[in-house]
């Protein structure tokens, strides 16, 4: 698969999405999983599980997102299936942000992902203390 899925189409994307293999450079998967596990992506699925969110709201809520990287995990996250972004025509503008259900899907994936990190930082630190004190650091 030396081709982009992006540029494919019909019978070719089919026949493309057959062969995928996530462990193969250029699988189309690799950019999913670019988007879906990035540390915003996560945390934007994350906090999307349980509501819908507006632009500003989500960004107190994730915190230490700057703007610009918000609105490009968002898009990057719509233009892939997971959110769904509603722009209500009403002054001033609102838009909503949701899971799609591929989406839902994801995000307990992730969700669960987090919460392991989580609970495990206790052996991750003791982790990195043998780590430094074996190597003098």
């Amino acid at each position: 698969m030396t081709v982009s899925a992006e540029k494919e189409s019909g019978a070719e994307l089919r026949a493309l999405l057959a062969e995928a293999d996530v462990m193969a450079a250029d699988c189309p998967s690799r950019g999913v999983l670019e988007h879906v596990t990035s540390r915003w992506g996560v945390l934007i699925l994350v906090a999307l599980r349980e509501r819908s969110y507006r632009f500003s709201e989500l960004r107190r809520a994730v915190e230490g997102v700057s703007e610009k990287m918000l609105a490009q995990t968002l898009q990057a996250l719509e233009r892939d299936g997971f959110v769904h972004r509603d722009a209500k025509p009403v002054v001033p503008p609102r838009v909503d942000y949701t899971l799609t259900p591929l989406g839902h899907t994801a995000a307990e994936h992730v969700w669960t992902l987090a919460r392991w990190t989580q609970d495990s930082l206790p052996e991750v630190f003791a982790a990195r203390t043998r780590y430094d004190e074996a190597r003098g650091r």
